[in-house]
């Protein structure tokens, strides 16, 4: 039998994407989430009372300490072996992307390669979608390199845009996506290297 490959999840936020994950994975034989950090603490995200829910707390860890390679110490000394991002807004520093190469992955609210880059999440790529005039919009899983949402695509999922969407409408129809597919798109890249 062989042993699930331990997952991590970095937040921001809400943690309805670490939710979806944490559901997903509590029962599979393949991948197994043992660590959720958070750069924000809990009094300015909900994601530490959702992992409750999972039996697991969620961890603080400042900016400085992903900076200066303190969380990358902890990941390996816990033996991470995969790290998923779900609404985590801080940039991954180089030397975690490269120990992760592979093994790192993303979830954006748009379509990428449109609507990606500093400073375009959550609501801002939404206001920037519907600014546009799109007639479709939904969200990209890709790898996590150096550079924002640059990482090559895995999977996407789209939705139409409707005439009389808000930032809040168009946001809550990509999040269900996310929610339905980012789980299924880790597992997938998880099992096809398990299988390479």
């Amino acid at each position: 039998m062989p042993v699930p490959v331990r997952l991590a999840i970095l937040a921001s936020g809400s943690g309805s994407n670490a939710g979806s994950i944490l559901e997903h994975f509590k029962a599979s034989p393949d991948a197994q989430v043992v660590y959720v950090g958070c750069n924000r603490t809990s009094d300015q995200a909900a994601v530490y009372e959702r992992t409750r829910l999972y039996g697991l707390e969620t961890q603080f860890f400042s900016n400085r300490d992903l900076a200066e390679g303190r969380l990358l110490k902890m990941l390996q000394e816990n033996s991470i072996e995969w790290v998923v991002l779900a609404g985590f807004l801080a940039r991954i520093p180089a030397d975690v992307v490269r120990a992760f190469a592979g093994r790192m992955l993303n979830v954006h609210p748009s379509l990428l390669p449109k609507y990606g880059g500093k400073g375009m999440y959550g609501a801002h790529v939404h206001k920037a979608v519907l600014a546009a005039g799109e007639s479709e919009s939904g969200m990209s899983v890709h790898w996590v390199t150096e550079q924002y949402d640059e990482g090559a695509i895995v999977f996407q999922a789209a939705c139409p845009v409707l005439p009389d969407d808000t930032p809040e409408s168009l946001a809550s129809r990509v999040l269900q996506l996310e929610h339905a597919y980012y789980p299924r798109a880790i597992a997938a890249c998880i099992a096809e290297q398990m299988t390479a």
